[in-house]
């Protein structure tokens, strides 16, 4: 269980869409929640490979090679 205390303006906003569409507030609010930690996470791991890259831990492809190592070349 979650509780969270949310500025009056942004209550208000949630109120009236979920009154708006018939849903209720805790759908709205799980609904931005999943996608937000979506992205968090999207985020974080960008930011890992790209390190991972800059430390010389990894190594990129050109599409070509990709496309050669599937392939995918006509």
């Amino acid at each position: 269980m979650l509780a969270i205390r949310l500025p009056n303006d942004i209550e208000k906003r949630l109120a009236d869409l979920a009154k708006t569409t018939g849903r209720t507030k805790t759908f709205y609010v799980r609904e931005a929640i999943l996608e937000y930690l979506d992205d968090l996470e999207d985020i974080y791991l960008a930011e890992k490979r790209l390190g991972s890259h800059y430390a010389g831990k990894s190594r990129t492809f050109t599409i070509d090679e990709v496309e050669r190592d599937l392939g995918l070349v006509d």
